[in-house]
């Protein structure tokens, strides 16, 4: 373990000078993970600040769901419903040196984001995000993923509508979209025509079921899926919730390996880094905690990210 105390992390990247940036979503907060496990506040995000990543400028984009309302179950922080406080989603800009925060997109084409969460660049410096969406009592809404520029000029639909879409990650040679469906505890993916367009293959199903995707795998158990991560060998590594593991499907599907990530069983995300990018940042929300893993293999580099 790096760090405890959190008040549930997600969103890690592994920075060069050994420290970890992530996002406490319930205290709303960017912030910097040192590598004797102190804790610094980056900058304040409001709402709920989700999946984070490096852009091609340097400043770090975050998927801001607009917040949640929160329990403590058994010593367990959780997420509940959308918060009392919900104004909706939004995708921030977020300046490392001054910790500036900036709002670059609310909707697209008219339709509000509700509950961005998860995001990654392709090469060309655009990004694909996901909106996950928010649970009120009686229903949720569906989701979507969106490719968007990083200087506030243009977002697009991929895909709409989804199921609970979460994590999102691109294969290695960036022909493939993968994404977690989290409440089917699926991994699925598309084939990329080009940035930001899914390639249509097969008969197409009435509109409103969305863009038909192929299913890479489904987590052993009663796990769901949360954000994931793509290794050097094109393993897709999903943070599993409820089992409280990191399972890892490799691009043919078969199952690589699950691997347990002990005492919390909200496991949400990670990223790799260290020495070779052979260490798995672990975020494990519950308790709160930073863990690290030594990987079978080096994580795949992410675009824009000094390692």
């Amino acid at each position: 373990m790096i760090a405890d105390g959190l008040r549930f992390p997600e969103g890690p990247i592994a920075m060069a000078d050994g420290s970890v940036l992530l996002v406490e979503i319930e205290r709303g907060t960017l912030s910097r993970v040192h590598p004797d496990g102190g804790v610094e506040v980056v900058a304040d995000c409001g709402g709920g600040p989700n999946g984070a990543a490096i852009g091609p400028d340097g400043a770090v984009y975050i998927c801001n769901n607009g917040g949640f309302a929160w329990r403590r179950v058994d010593g367990m922080l959780l997420p509940g419903l959308l918060a009392d406080d919900y104004v909706g989603g939004s995708i921030q800009r977020v300046d490392l040196d001054t910790g500036q925060v900036d709002e670059l997109y609310t909707e697209c084409d008219g339709r509000p984001l509700k509950g961005p969460n998860d995001i990654v660049f392709d090469r060309t410096g655009g990004f694909y995000f996901t909106d996950l969406g928010k649970g009120r009592e009686h229903d949720f809404d569906r989701g979507a993923i969106y490719y968007a520029r990083p200087d506030g000029s243009s977002v697009q639909t991929v895909v709409h509508p989804l199921i609970t879409p979460n994590g999102v990650g691109l294969s290695p040679d960036e022909d493939r979209l993968y994404y977690a469906e989290t409440m089917t505890g699926r991994v699925r993916y598309w084939h990329l025509a080009e940035p930001g367009v899914v390639a249509i293959e097969g008969p197409q199903l009435a509109s409103s079921a969305g863009t038909p995707s192929t299913l890479l795998g489904v987590v052993p158990g009663d796990g769901r899926v949360d954000s994931l991560a793509v290794d050097s060998e094109g393993n897709v590594c999903v943070a599993t919730l409820g089992t409280g593991a990191v399972t890892a499907f490799a691009a043919d599907g078969s199952l690589r390996a699950v691997v347990p990530v002990p005492g919390d069983p909200m496991v949400t995300n990670l990223c790799f880094g260290g020495l070779e990018l052979r260490t798995a940042f672990i975020t494990a929300s519950a308790f709160g905690t930073l863990m690290a893993h030594e990987w079978h293999c080096p994580g795949l580099p992410l675009n824009f990210l000094q390692t």
